[in-house]
């Protein structure tokens, strides 16, 4: 039997976390190793690694040196996250594969001792990889992820809101499932879910983003919530509100969506308040995010804020916010976001202590059809006017608001993005969305962006999770080859018939488009239903393969085949709304889109951890064209 001898491995919740892994997972590769011998284990972190030429940030850049061979075990690194990021890429080394959220996914072959002879030595890509929460997600769906991000590479999670209520109880009421029955959360068990999020990042020394919107509901002293306010703002209330069209009311009824009169000194006290106090009692958070209403087109034309343009208030506000929180000696890094109307840079104002920001670039209006490797030459921005912007929608137009920022802020940035967040719905085969997110991230230098953040459904996994682990990967080593990456990812899940499978979807993917589903060009367009036309035959005839290999998949890959079979299913039945919608056969969408909803709604029990239904629905409601047929 083989012990695992620590020596040199400093106390802490992440370093006992980190220890415990490394012996479970040695225990199941060396379970049938006989060898009777004790090896001694050194987790080293906080030091200069003499074989990378640029030490890092210790506490936020992650770097590691594993040396292991059958009779010694070094893992040394520049924090503790990093320590626990060498343990999964020490084990990925000797042959184990992660390929989506929950251990059942795992695969962990049977090795000898002999056989451990390791030596790696790198630094992450970029400082900034994670994901933020979307959707609708189950508590364990949840900790299902958090526990599978450092086993791709990655070092951060981003907790949308104040807590992620608004995520647990998509799924615990089944919104937009009626054939569930809803389960209400008391405050009291929402409080305990949201602790367990919270001490499953710590534990791992994950990267700890939070809040985003709801500042500006704060400041009304009004819980945030995505939905329509119970009641009418107070007279008091009012008067801090944006005047829209002469008027100071809830922007669409949504307290969150709404902004402020920002040249209001009781709403910028307000404001700045509620910030710093909660960072205040919040040292747990790393990144909080700042940002405003979640709406555009609904900025304050009051008389006093027509006089300066909304990123300089912007810029002032959080310029506020530095000054309060250096006098209360806290360190946590704020979040600027450029996004809707703060795509355009500020005209006046600058950053005084720009060390404590980090630009978030979210470019949520974009194509995906297309990478940033693809951009053609850059414009110039498009002219701001007061409640009249359009969103950029070509990579183009997105990029010259980066730059533009850029030229000005020299400073810590990241990529906050959407492929999986509705994008993915749109490419049944995900080898294109996954392909454009390693070409982005490969683009990502040249961008003058130091990481990426993806907004995303934490249920994405339908027919595969590749987008996401080539996302963690690359962002890691933004060298790795994405056929390298194909090959590790399609073989471990489909063994020998990896590369048939893989031809499926790429051929898939050639016929269908993220843009379409995401709401992006004319809904009438005969040559997409042409194309869908051919998935719905390409499915069918695949489906019968599937049928095949299920019953000779050994059990690793059984489940795996399970989701093709389920998928093709899924393909015929979405593909058959699509292309009568593309087509102009109005009359028959509602029939085939019905059909759809009620086969993915029926089969959600069976293949939830794969599939968020809630937000298919909700994409191809809100942007694809197709109605809901029911307001829960």
């Amino acid at each position: 039997m083989i012990h695992l001898d620590f020596i040199h491995a400093a106390a802490s919740p992440i370093a006992d976390y980190t220890q415990k892994q490394l012996s479970n997972y040695f225990h199941l590769l060396l379970k049938e190793d006989k060898t009777e011998r004790h090896i001694p284990v050194e987790l080293i972190f906080g030091i200069p690694l003499p074989d990378l030429a640029t030490p890092a940030s210790y506490d936020l850049d992650d770097q590691y040196q594993i040396i292991a061979t059958p009779y010694r075990l070094k893992i040394s690194a520049s924090n503790p996250r990093s320590i626990l990021l060498g343990v999964y890429r020490l084990l990925t080394e000797l042959g184990c594969r992660f390929p989506m959220p929950g251990i059942e996914h795992e695969y962990i072959p049977q090795i000898r001792l002999e056989e451990i002879n390791v030596y790696v030595c790198e630094s992450a890509s970029f400082r900034h990889r994670g994901v933020c929460i979307e959707g609708a997600d189950s508590l364990k769906n949840i900790l299902d992820f958090i526990d599978w991000l450092p086993k791709t590479g990655c070092n951060s999670f981003f907790v949308q809101h104040f807590e992620p209520e608004v995520f647990l109880n998509n799924w615990y009421s089944h919104k937009y499932n009626p054939l569930l029955k809803a389960e209400t959360l008391s405050q009291d068990k929402m409080e305990q879910m949201c602790r367990q999020i919270d001490q499953a990042m710590a534990c791992r020394g994950l990267l700890h983003h939070r809040v985003g919107h709801g500042w500006t509901s704060k400041a009304m002293g009004i819980p945030y919530a995505c939905a329509p306010a119970k009641m009418a703002p107070s007279k008091e209330q009012r008067l801090l509100l944006a005047q829209v069209n002469g008027v100071r009311d809830f922007w669409e009824e949504i307290p969150s969506n709404t902004n402020l009169c920002y040249s209001n000194p009781m709403a910028q006290c307000a404001f700045i308040k509620g910030v710093t106090e909660y960072a205040a009692n919040h040292p747990e958070v790393d990144y909080l995010h700042v940002w405003l209403a979640d709406e555009y087109n609904n900025v304050c034309e009051c008389h006093s804020c027509r006089s300066t343009s909304l990123t300089d208030q912007y810029i002032s506000l959080l310029n506020e916010i530095d000054s309060a929180l250096v006098q209360s000696g806290i360190s946590t890094h704020i979040v600027l976001l450029l996004y809707q109307e703060l795509l355009w840079p500020p005209v006046r104002q600058k950053l005084v202590h720009p060390e404590r920001f980090t630009l978030m670039f979210a470019p949520i209006s974009r194509t995906f059809n297309r990478s940033y490797s693809c951009r053609g030459p850059i414009p110039n921005l498009m002219p701001y006017r007061r409640n009249q912007i359009v969103l950029p929608h070509t990579l183009e137009e997105n990029i010259a608001f980066l730059e533009a920022w850029k030229a000005g802020y020299d400073t810590d940035s990241f990529v906050y993005d959407y492929p999986l967040g509705r994008a993915h719905y749109g490419d049944l085969g995900y080898h294109h969305i996954a392909r454009i997110i390693s070409s982005d991230i490969k683009e990502l230098s040249s961008l003058k962006l130091n990481g990426y953040i993806s907004c995303q459904e934490l249920r994405a996994a339908l027919p595969n999770a590749f987008p996401n682990y080539v996302m963690g990967r690359t962002l890691w080593n933004k060298n790795l080859s994405f056929e390298i990456l194909e090959e590790e990812y399609y073989s471990a899940l489909y063994g020998s018939d990896w590369s048939t499978v893989k031809e499926y979807l790429l051929k898939l993917s050639s016929l269908t488009s993220c843009d379409y589903f995401n709401g992006i060009g004319p809904r009438y367009n005969p040559e997409q239903a042409a194309r869908y036309k051919e998935v719905e035959f390409l499915s069918g005839e695949f489906h019968l393969y599937i049928k095949q290999r299920l019953d000779t998949a050994e059990p690793f890959r059984k489940i795996f085949f399970s989701l093709l079979d389920y998928h093709t299913e899924y393909c015929i039945l979405i593909t058959k709304a699509l292309e009568a919608q593309a087509a102009g056969r109005v009359s028959e969408v509602p029939e085939l889109w019905n059909t759809f909803m009620n086969f993915i709604r029926m089969h959600e029990p069976e293949f939830q951890p794969y599939l968020d239904v809630y937000r298919v629905l909700e994409v191809g409601t809100k942007y694809t064209g197709f109605s809901l047929d029911i307001e829960r």
